[in-house]
């Protein structure tokens, strides 16, 4: 099997920096801020003796023998107890009581990292307890939220103690394999900045350890054991417990996540059956609330408060009456609002993928997702996409179909599919999708992307594929096309393709191939 690319690496290890980086800056940030509720640092024992660092933040009348809601804040991944300080002043504002803790393995708190598993989820439990006996919280009134590895620990937790009421999950995952591994295909960069993080910020485990060894040496010999590691870590595997439980979950994320892409989240909240809420806006991986953590104005924690609110305080705000899916276009910064997830695509439109089409692999044909945090964040705060120029993408190395110019504008909402017969000269394989909004000069903006591999083939045997885009919302301006475009390399992720393979495309007359594009109300 192929390894990464020390090129690969590079970027990745770069990016990871840059997170760091970010991460420092938070942790300072709120002590910029006038403080107007003390904060207490403490210890908390969490799951095996294990001592969690962790601060408190009461409300102003906590001294008056009223009971408060509780909100707990586990830490992002890599990121110091310090990072929520200045939501945690505004929430004790607004009368909570706020617990923010360093999750185990990481900076001051003990223990090794467990990626969310079973030690997390109590940890989170034991932190309940203490709140419980330490401060004047309300025992019928618990939330809890956090961002990204905070987002999905908060999950679980509700999934595995019924004291928590409500939660806020905002950038987080459903199902950590489908992640890190979507359609058997390392996502290399996203996995490299966890792991560099983690190295630098934490203490990984040999189990850990031991997972993103045989996920960058693409070890098929234990491709299950990283299925089942990530199962267990997954809210998703959880979803009868939580609708059981009856918790209200507001799920938050980016059209861009290159870490917890948004299909896993739509996914998971079309299966919740109690109080929810999804809500996708431009950007990348924590980026939609990213200003709020130095205490600036952001919409995405506005709506954690008021969902809080709403479903701890008992407050009529509007939540309970406000459509629950409320979506951002990437190009117009539209808001929309809708029932549920089925209802943003009002219809459909196929691109016919007509002929038979042969590429070689192994070489970067010029079309790719860009690079991790990068593109996405580029894309949200200037609306500029990966790119490519469609017409002079070497055909040698990318397959090209593309519509008829659209008379008026499209817009582009849900999930894109493709369905194509392949024949590939190898018994593995990887070939990446893209989707692209074309304008008049040929230039391509991204709309959607996804890779694809294959293992244990027939070389030489045809076989159907059925692939899910990432989930967008994206609006195809009047006068421009929409183009499908294959090729094998992608910096985003590790590619299968022995030296020399190649992969045809074709379009049988019984089975034809298309992408499908969901669009909205036009």
């Amino acid at each position: 099997m192929r390894r990464p690319r020390r090129a690969l690496r590079t970027t990745a290890v770069g990016a990871a920096s840059a997170t760091l980086i970010a991460g420092s800056a938070l942790a300072v940030a709120p002590a910029a801020h006038a403080a107007p509720h003390p904060v207490r640092f403490v210890d908390i024992t969490g799951d095996g003796g294990t001592v969690l660092k962790a601060n408190v933040v009461t409300p102003a009348a906590a001294g008056d023998g009223r009971r408060h809601p509780l909100l707990v804040l586990p830490t992002s991944w890599g990121f110091p107890q310090a990072e929520y300080l200045a939501q945690a002043q505004r929430l004790a504002d607004s009368g909570y009581v706020v617990v923010s803790y360093n999750v185990r393995g990481f900076w001051q708190s003990g223990g090794q990292i467990d990626v969310a598993g079973p030690a997390d989820t109590a940890d989170a439990s034991r932190v309940i307890d203490w709140a419980l006996a330490h401060t004047p919280a309300d025992p019928a009134r618990i939330g809890m939220a956090g961002v990204s590895y905070g987002a999905g620990i908060s999950l679980l937790a509700a999934a595995h103690d019924r004291r928590v009421r409500a939660v806020a999950a905002l950038s987080g995952w459903a199902d950590l394999i489908e992640s890190i591994y979507s359609e058997r295909t390392q996502h290399v960069q996203a996995a490299a900045v966890l792991d560099g993080v983690g190295r630098l910020t934490g203490r990984p485990s040999p189990e850990i350890r031991r997972i993103f060894d045989a996920l960058y040496a693409s070890d098929l010999s234990r491709e299950q054991e990283m299925i089942a590691w990530g199962k267990v870590r997954s809210p998703a595997t959880y979803v009868d417990r939580l609708n059981d439980s009856g918790a209200a979950v507001m799920l938050a994320g980016a059209w861009g996540d290159t870490v917890f892409p948004p299909n896993q989240y739509a996914d998971l909240y079309e299966k919740l059956s109690g109080p929810k809420r999804l809500q996708l806006r431009p950007g990348d991986h924590a980026t939609p609330e990213l200003t709020g953590l130095f205490g600036l104005p952001n919409d995405v924690w506005t709506d954690t408060r008021r969902w809080f609110d709403h479903h701890l305080r008992g407050i009529a705000n509007g939540v309970g009456a406000e459509q629950p899916v409320r979506l951002t276009s990437r190009s117009s910064g539209r808001h929309e609002t809708y029932p549920d997830w089925k209802s943003v695509a009002a219809t459909s439109r196929k691109i016919e993928l007509g002929g038979s089409t042969t590429i070689r692999t192994n070489v970067n044909s010029g079309a790719d997702g860009g690079v991790v945090f990068l593109s996405s964040i580029l894309d949200q705060v200037a609306r500029l996409p990966p790119m490519a120029w469609v017409p002079l993408l070497p055909r040698r190395w990318a397959a090209v179909w593309q519509s008829e110019r659209y008379p008026t504008v499209r817009q582009v909402r849900g999930t894109p599919r493709l369905h194509t017969t392949l024949t590939p000269t190898a018994a593995s394989g990887t070939f990446i999708a893209y989707l692209y909004d074309v304008g008049p000069l040929g230039v391509g903006r991204l709309v959607s992307s996804a890779p694809y591999t294959f293992h244990g083939r027939t070389p030489g045997r045809a076989f159907g594929v059925d692939l899910e885009l990432f989930a967008t919302a994206y609006d195809v301006p009047a006068g421009h096309r929409l183009a499908l475009v294959v090729d094998t390399v992608d910096p985003l992720y590790i590619e299968h393709n022995p030296s020399g393979a190649q992969l045809t495309f074709s379009s049988p007359a019984h089975d034809p191939s298309y992408v499908s594009v969901p669009l909205g109300e036009q």
